[in-house]
This record gives C-alpha cells, sequence and structure tokens, in this order.
C-alpha cells in the first residue's frame, strides 16, 4: 500500500481538479482547479519514473548505465512545469480581460453579458 502512495495521492488531485474544473463556475476557481490538475499529472509520471535503488542519470559510461534511472519522464515533466505556468499566465490574462468587460468571475453572468441578456441571481 505504502508503495503506490504517491500515485494514490496523484489519482485523488487529479480527481479534485476534476471536480473544480466541472461543478464550480468561477473563473479564479477553475484556473486554480487546472493548476491541480497539472500537478496531479506531474506527481504521477515522476513517481513511476524510477525505483529506490537506482541512481540519477548524471554522468557514466554506457556500462554504468543499467542502475540508472530513465531521465526521460524528469525532463517531460520539466517541459510539463513550463508549459503549465505558460497556460496560468495566459488565463489569468484572459481573466484580467474578462472581468475589465464585464464585472464579473462567473462564467455564466459574463457569458449572459455577452449574449445581451441579463442574468438574475
Amino acid at each position: 500500500m505504502t508503495e503506490y502512495l504517491s500515485e494514490l495521492i496523484s489519482l485523488l488531485l487529479f480527481c479534485i481538479g476534476l471536480y473544480g474544473l466541472a461543478a464550480r463556475r468561477n473563473i479564479i476557481k477553475s484556473i486554480i482547479s487546472l493548476g491541480v490538475l497539472e500537478l496531479a499529472v506531474i506527481l504521477f509520471f515522476l513517481s513511476i519514473g524510477g525505483d529506490a535503488p537506482q541512481r540519477p542519470p548524471i554522468a557514466g559510461t554506457v556500462a554504468e548505465s543499467a542502475g540508472m534511472v530513465d531521465p526521460l519522464p524528469q525532463a517531460l515533466m520539466i517541459t510539463a512545469i513550463v508549459i503549465g505556468i505558460s497556460v496560468t499566465a495566459v488565463t489569468l490574462t484572459l481573466f484580467i480581460t474578462m472581468y475589465h468587460n464585464y464585472g464579473t468571475t462567473n462564467w455564466d453572468k459574463a457569458s449572459a453579458l455577452n449574449r445581451g441578456e441579463r442574468h438574475h441571481d
């Protein structure tokens, strides 16, 4: 059970982020939920990246590479972190623009204002 703890935590975080995206209509909560989803995916990939007795892939010959961890998941997750920061920056920029145009942080109210309807609370 403890050997799969990080995978279970990442699955739980993914479900929390998915719930936040599906159930909340607030833009800020949606952006935070996206961040939680990204964190869950990164944690999952890093947790399945290697076993405990393996060494980090720093430097060595081909003969020494048998006991080293595969560096590909780590490199991909660094890329995923950069992409996640970029997505967060773009969504926050869109949020600021939308808030200045419609004066609300609710997706439904902004959509109704965009269509020219009045949204009743």
